[in-house]
């Protein structure tokens, strides 16, 4: 059959999301990394209470509801702030204004695997830097790389570890081009590379609300960024990006601070008795600081445990990658989902 597509995009495999079963199968779902909490009182509400004249308007090109929310709740000047349809929506547009054929997209590995998708797409050429064993950031062969764009998670998914400001730092100091900070599960952390934005108009901290906020399905994430940086975006990402619901509703979430941080609180409480418990069934885990953990299991066939777990009916993630082939990233459940897990687990190892 005659292809109707760029040969780039003839010779991607593109990226491949979690599973997502079908509404009203009855699954344990660790695969994907959604708060095991409903969202804020105060954004269900606004929802209950939506003005239907919302949806006959187009939205606030801007979305200067949210922007003014957050910019109260992070202490950021709200034209600092650049708002997209989930944080991806924000990497997809500051690749396409800064990357193309010649100028590299570069990250180190393993991580985000949408980030090799989205410089695919674009044309561009991207390198992949090898982590330690550590996780250690290989500082010198980022800045040897020469991106137009740097892409860091911290923390970083799969491994749930978080790069040392210091080390940001250095990098931000060091690049010629763009340093992205992808900050997508910093509510579960104990620190931010917030400040760095300040000091570098290079650097663009990138969030979303899918985590901490529990509105995966809402889609809403924004980027936080010297408007200098930020106005070459503007140009770049759609027009009314972000529909007028996401807006208000997002806005709601951002103002309840209180809420999403004491569901944090849960989740990374969780998070240490799933890591002894799995520590016990004979795992090797490394330490997160995101609402998930990365875990080798004794048995040796990752594979074999995640779909093993999956007639179960419980749902964790496997990456048929180099370096993860081993290993099972799960997601921090309620208590009760955790520990259904954990008595799985004991009799599948």
């Amino acid at each position: 059959m005659t292809s109707y597509f760029r040969p780039g995009i003839d010779a991607i495999a593109g990226y491949i999301p979690g599973e997502q079963p079908k509404p009203g199968i009855p699954v344990i779902k660790l695969n994907t990394n959604e708060n095991p909490y409903p969202p804020s009182p105060a954004a269900i509400e606004v929802l209950r209470t939506l003005d239907v004249e919302w949806l006959r308007r187009y939205p606030d090109p801007f979305a200067n509801e949210f922007r003014q929310a957050a910019s109260q709740a992070l202490d950021v000047p709200a034209d600092w702030i650049i708002v997209g349809n989930g944080s991806d929506d924000l990497l997809n547009v500051i690749i396409r204004a800064c990357a193309e054929l010649g100028r590299k997209v570069v990250y180190p590995m393993p991580t985000y695997v949408l980030y090799q998708t989205l410089a695919e797409v674009q044309g561009a050429e991207f390198v992949e830097v090898p982590y330690e064993e550590n996780y250690q950031l290989p500082i010198a062969e980022l800045i040897a790389a020469n991106g137009a764009v740097t892409l860091i998670a911290t923390p970083n998914s799969p491994s749930g570890h978080s790069v040392s400001i210091d080390d940001l730092r250095q990098l931000a100091t060091s690049l010629s081009g763009v340093l992205v900070i992808d900050e997508a599960y910093v509510d579960f952390a104990e620190k931010t590379a917030l400040p760095l934005v300040k000091e570098f108009d290079n650097v663009i901290i990138t969030r979303t609300l899918s985590k901490g906020y529990s509105l995966a399905g809402l889609r809403l994430g924004f980027g936080i960024a010297n408007p200098a940086l930020l106005s070459g975006l503007f140009k770049v990402k759609d027009s009314y990006n972000i529909d007028a619901i996401a807006c208000t509703i997002g806005a709601a979430a951002m103002r309840d601070q209180l809420y999403k941080n004491s569901c944090a609180e849960r989740v990374k409480s969780s998070r240490s008795n799933l890591f002894f418990d799995l520590k016990n069934l004979g795992f090797r885990l490394w330490d997160s600081q995101a609402n998930f953990l990365l875990t080798q299991p004794p048995i040796g066939n990752a594979e074999q445990l995640y779909l093993a777990l999956k007639e179960q009916g419980i749902l964790v993630r496997y990456f048929n990658r180099s370096g993860l082939s081993d290993k099972l990233r799960i997601t921090i459940g309620t208590d009760e989902q955790n520990q259904l897990l954990v008595e799985t687990l004991t009799h599948l190892v």
